[in-house]
């Protein structure tokens, strides 16, 4: 029942049901405090609370399922004792696809120990075995361990796993360790030694969203473990479509580290992608993408699309997850040469004008064997995020069966090969913050900030992506803070002037404004997003950045005060408002700092047409210095040799790949 809808049936205006007091605070002393639930979050929690800590854990939802906690189907990137493949192949596949722009730094962390953080979450309960044998005798799966694996069945260093058990073993582990889990606490400022930007961060504020209690955690080490930046382009208060409006992913990471003078990079990355209201199921319509590979596609007459190899040779099925002859191994999302997968003709959407195949094409899972079948449906499918309840007991419930049913495909319906939209929508100004491999923290190699105590995890981090590397790189920088702060002898001292200038910002929206009409924060966030489809979309000039830049300062500076919060929830979306405008402002000036065209960052300059010159082959980055902003360079390969610089930061560090090589 909606608000509407309530409101018709009780003749009543419903009102908030939990206690509000925004005068209370809260003041929690902890040796580490994490921002953030999600997997890497809670692993960094873990990781603390395991050398004896204090810890605390923040999430403004609930942890046993936020995050991406309602599943993922494989783990990648994951050396181990079935594979040859090393840590460096698995840094190089994607340096290469990337053309560069991939942090090698945090992906050799977590290749160097994903295996062994796997088997420590499987210790906790989750399920990372074929231990019912429902997949025995299938040719991805290791008899002996019972390891199912996917995407490259010889190389064997990507695995199929059951996602949807990890969070809420992961979650459970920190409840026994004792960790303070704050849930639908949302954290909204950095504190630092003297309440200056730039200095040591020595804790972090936030409120509750159900009751509006403010928070202040002094914490000897804090780790950043919020979420990517997500919401700049694609709002709309109607037609928020079906996977494009994540309400919870909202960019308050990014904004909380600016705000505190967090060295940041390539925030100019983006991409384009299509409207609110056009997309479809995630994952819940036939296709040869990703989750779905390699499933057999056929066309509306039963033809068969053939899966071609990077030399144009035709692939059966029985040979769609094994490395053509001379490539060395098959990646999961490469589309370099090297690395891979076969998937449909590059000229499909041509084949089909010409009436060589018809529409609607469709996923035949019933044509293919019984373990790949069973694969994609049940395990991968059944086990992605938000799938388990939209996608397979929906689908089944209405009477679709895997075993004799072909599954619609909507990537071609235009014409267009990838996704379903036309070329119109493809150039036009809706744009998605690079989701994986996007902008954020800039890390050393124990996973610290440019500011002492401070660490990030996960999509935290520069060019972050993925459960593995959420969970791994969780797992090091929570024993990297822990370190840390057993290395100090003292809690350190809080400004309480910045904490009370944080009060007075946070609570702002609660004030109704006397003589004005307020202003709605959808209205906020539809004028923000239209501000970069306008003047940040698919082509730039300086002339047109500018203005937006000045059009999303203005918004923030003078129309942003003018809003309300009638309760905390609402306060919650009004705050995460002013963060999506901060990171829009963070863009803008990040966009105009690369002087330079960029296929691979989406960058597209007309004042600047050439496209990836040499000298702009680099990082920006970009910061707040005194309040002024300041941008810089990094060498893409600022990270020097990787094995050398692990092995220096991690002696002692005892791991698979450690016992292997004694």
């Amino acid at each position: 029942m909606n608000w509407e809808d309530a409101v018709t049936r009780t003749g009543q205006v419903i009102e908030w049901p939990y206690p509000v007091r925004y005068d209370k605070q809260n003041d929690v002393d902890v040796d580490v405090v994490v921002l953030g639930g999600g997997p890497g979050g809670c692993m960094a929690a873990i990781s603390a609370a395991k050398k004896g800590l204090k810890v605390a854990l923040l999430d403004k939802a609930y942890p046993k399922r936020s995050g991406g906690g309602s599943g993922f189907d494989h783990w990648l990137n994951t050396p181990n004792p079935a594979s040859n493949v090393t840590p460096e192949d698995c840094v190089e596949w994607e340096r290469v696809s990337f053309n560069g722009y991939s942090n090698s730094l945090s992906r050799y962390i977590a290749a160097r120990e994903a295996y062994d953080t796997l088997l420590e979450i499987e210790k906790m309960g989750a399920k990372v075995r074929d231990l019912d044998d429902k997949f025995k005798g299938a040719p991805f799966r290791d008899e002996k361990t019972k390891f199912v694996y996917c995407y490259d069945y010889e190389n064997r260093f990507q695995f199929r796993v059951w996602g949807a058990t990890f969070k809420p073993a992961i979650f459970n582990e920190c409840l026994q360790l004792g960790v303070q889990v704050f849930d639908r606490v949302i954290a909204t400022s950095l504190l630092t030694e003297g309440g200056k930007q730039g200095a040591r961060v020595v804790g972090a504020t936030g409120f509750n969203m159900r009751t509006g209690e403010f928070y202040v955690f002094r914490a000897k080490a804090t780790i950043n473990a919020m979420n990517c930046h997500q919401g700049s382009w694609r709002f709309s208060t109607e037609s928020i479509g079906l996977d494009t409006f994540k309400p919870n992913i909202t960019g308050d990471g990014p904004a909380i580290m600016w705000r505190a003078g967090v060295e940041l990079a390539q925030m100019e990355r983006s991409k384009a992608t299509m409207p609110p209201g056009y997309e479809y199921p995630s994952y819940g319509t036939g296709n040869w993408w990703n989750t779905w590979h390699p499933a057999t596609i056929v066309d509306a007459n039963g033809k068969e699309v053939p899966y071609l190899d990077a030399d144009g040779n035709v692939v059966p099925v029985e040979d769609r997850c094994r490395p053509r002859p001379g490539q060395k191994f098959v990646a999961e999302r490469s589309r370099h040469p090297l690395y891979c997968k076969p998937t449909m003709p590059a000229d499909l959407a041509d084949r089909i004008k010409k009436g060589e195949f018809v529409l609607p094409l469709y996923a035949d899972l019933a044509g293919m064997p019984w373990y790949e079948r069973d694969a994609i449906w049940g395990l991968m499918v059944g086990n992605e995020g938000r799938t388990k309840i939209p996608v397979i007991i929906n689908y089944e419930a209405a009477g679709f069966d895997s075993h004799r049913d072909i599954l619609q495909n909507y990537f071609t319906l235009s014409g267009e090969p990838y996704p379903s939209m036309d070329s119109t929508m493809a150039l036009g100004p809706f744009r998605m913050e690079a989701f994986g491999n996007g902008g954020e923290v800039v890390v050393d190699w124990d996973l610290r900030t440019n500011l002492e105590g401070l660490y990030a995890v996960g999509d935290a981090i520069l060019a972050g992506n993925y459960w593995y590397h959420a969970c791994t790189t969780g797992r090091y920088a929570g024993r990297k803070a822990a370190e840390y702060a057993m290395s100090l002898q003292s809690q350190p001292a809080i400004d309480a002037h910045q904490v009370d200038e944080e009060r007075a910002r946070v609570y702002a929206p609660t004030k109704r404004k006397s003589g004005k009409d307020w202003i709605d924060w959808k209205e906020l966030r539809f004028v923000g997003a239209r501000a970069m489809q306008n003047y940040c979309g698919a082509v730039r000039n300086e002339g047109m950045m500018k203005m937006g830049l000045k059009w999303i300062q203005d918004i923030k500076n003078e129309h942003y005060p003018e809003s309300y919060a009638s309760n905390p929830h609402i306060l919650l979306r009004v705050l995460e408002t002013y963060n999506i405008l901060t990171v829009d402002e963070i863009i803008f000036q990040a966009c105009l700092a690369r002087k330079a065209s960029s296929e691979i960052l989406g960058h597209f300059r007309q004042d600047y047409p050439e496209m990836d010159p040499p000298e702009w082959h680099k990082w920006l980055t970009i910061k707040q210095v005194d309040g002024e902003t300041k941008t810089g360079d990094l060498a893409l390969d600022f990270h020097g040799d990787l094995a050398e610089n692990y092995e220096a930061h991690n002696p002692t560090y005892r791991g698979f790949l450690k016992k292997k090589k004694a």
